[in-house]
């Protein structure tokens, strides 16, 4: 393994990342498909998904998005809001929280813990901000994979939802 979290320096987003987004987006998808996985993401490229580019645009102007670096590039990208998406399922959490609402990495860079680094600004970005709970929502299907990821980096399951036939998991961890 030749980058840690020490090599990664997660700085502020802006519109000006959306092209690296969307092409982490893409590799992501490829990376799932080649893998076996066409549920997850679907099939399409992000590039080629209707309003897929646009939506990037949004996430790096009306949210908080965050950059990895690594060595300088773009290896991954995190965007935060204050609650989850009108689109999805999913309640309010009731009280103040932070929403990850994109985590995205470089698959070329899979296994440096970019990921888990993002993660940590987010909870960091979270407590600095005096709110205390931090949630994301993610796939739930194949096997448990992803819902294990965010448990490995301390987020708790809590309800579960479909969106058409997509299985979801909400998770949350508790910061400050």
């Amino acid at each position: 393994m030749d980058g840690t979290a020490h090599d990664i320096r997660v700085r502020p987003g802006s519109p000006a990342d959306a092209p690296a987004v969307v092409d982490m987006l893409d590799s992501a998808v490829a990376w799932m498909n080649d893998r076996g996985n066409t549920e997850q993401w679907g099939t399409t490229p992000y590039s080629q998904k209707p309003g897929g580019v646009a939506r990037v645009e949004r996430y790096m102007t009306e949210n908080t998005p965050y950059i990895a670096e690594l060595d300088g590039v773009p290896a991954g990208a995190a965007v935060l809001d204050s609650g989850p998406s009108p689109q999805m399922p999913i309640a309010p959490a009731g009280g103040p929280e932070r929403y990850v609402r994109l985590l995205v990495s470089d698959r070329r860079h899979a296994g440096k813990g970019i990921g888990a680094a993002l993660l940590a600004h987010a909870a960091e970005e979270t407590r600095r901000a005096g709110v205390k709970l931090l949630r994301v929502d993610c796939w739930a299907g194949g096997g448990g994979e992803l819902v294990a990821f965010y448990e490995r980096n301390g987020f708790v399951p809590t309800e579960r939802f479909l969106s058409g036939t997509w299985p979801g998991q909400v998770l949350a961890r508790r910061v400050g």
